[in-house]
């Protein structure tokens, strides 16, 4: 098997290729982008694309895909695509109705794997972020396994593959794993994983639930000024990361991508530079000894880029 299209088992029986790419990008960066992004993504060898319907960006991210797809590069089922259901569509009537509306913009008939964004519902609307006169974001008040028996009827009805959940914690999982009548169990949990926050506890809970644990904000963020403190520390400037790279004569981002994938983490690569997206796929071409990785294991510092709750 090619090395890179090396996959990992999920829990109801379909596969997830263990590396994707990442396709949110800042409101300043043209959507465009996010298309281009993933041509090169799939020309390079990426089988794995995530995109949210929060990232407004799937009519282009679909439409690339099927350019692919129409040129011969691949075939439908040789891409995994993963999509979340925003909070705006939390009410069990809604959730359909979400994956409907990815499914028309991206013009696909499935998805691979459809995740429950955060565990937080919004009031519904158009608004991707509904806002009260004092601007805080209107909640609204839905049990997130009522949420969860509407994704299962997806599943049921074949709109998609798998289904799972991101940003959730240990909690907020076991109130999904202890529902009565569970169905389907989350394949996986997408969450922010990277050196500076590993979620080393949070893994082995999710291992020991045979549910997969999918890195974003692997390399560090964006640093999109409207999420993340810009008086962080850049992961990539680690001097522990940059010393690795000069052993192993890969780029930073290499070594913090090569780290999760050998702590058995699916991993997201975000990145819209053609030379970048070539370069991360060189992943499967090293390995970290055991020392390196304890190394890396070190620079925990349990720091969030991006927010924990909305």
């Amino acid at each position: 098997m090619d090395p890179k299209h090396q996959r990992a088992a999920l829990n109801d029986g379909h596969s997830i290729p263990v590396l994707g790419l990442g396709t949110y990008a800042p409101d300043a960066v043209p959507k465009s982008e996010a298309g281009e992004a993933t041509k090169i993504a799939i020309d390079v060898g990426y089988r794995h694309i995530d995109s949210s319907h929060a990232y407004q960006n799937e009519e282009e991210v679909g439409l690339a895909i099927r350019s692919k797809i129409t040129d011969g590069t691949v075939k439908r089922e040789d891409i995994f695509y993963t999509s979340k259901l925003w909070c705006t569509f939390f009410r069990p009537e809604l959730v359909r109705t979400g994956l409907e509306q990815s499914l028309k913009k991206l013009q696909l008939d499935y998805v691979d794997l459809y995740l429950m964004h955060y565990p937080a519902a919004m009031k519904p609307g158009k608004e991707l972020y509904p806002k009260d006169e004092q601007g805080k974001i209107m909640h609204d008040t839905v049990d997130i396994c009522a949420t969860w028996e509407a994704m299962e009827k997806c599943k049921d009805a074949g709109l998609a593959k798998s289904i799972g959940v991101s940003n959730f914690n240990h909690r907020q999982l076991e109130m999904i794993l202890s529902k009565p009548g569970l169905k389907y169990k989350p394949v996986c949990n997408q969450v922010e994983c990277h050196l500076y926050l590993n979620q080393s506890k949070l893994l082995d809970f999710c291992k020991s639930k045979d549910i997969v644990l999918v890195a974003y904000g692997a390399l560090g963020s964006s640093r999109d000024p409207k999420w993340v403190d810009q008086s962080y520390p850049v992961l990539l400037e680690d001097p522990v990361i940059c010393a690795l790279a000069k052993k192993h004569k890969r780029s930073p981002a290499l070594i913090a991508l090569r780290y999760q994938l050998q702590r058995g983490v699916v991993v997201l690569a975000k990145s819209f530079i053609e030379k970048e997206i070539k370069e991360n796929i060189q992943v499967f071409e090293f390995q970290l000894s055991s020392e390196d990785m304890k190394a890396l294991d070190g620079l925990n510092k349990n720091l969030r880029y991006y927010p924990a709750d909305l």
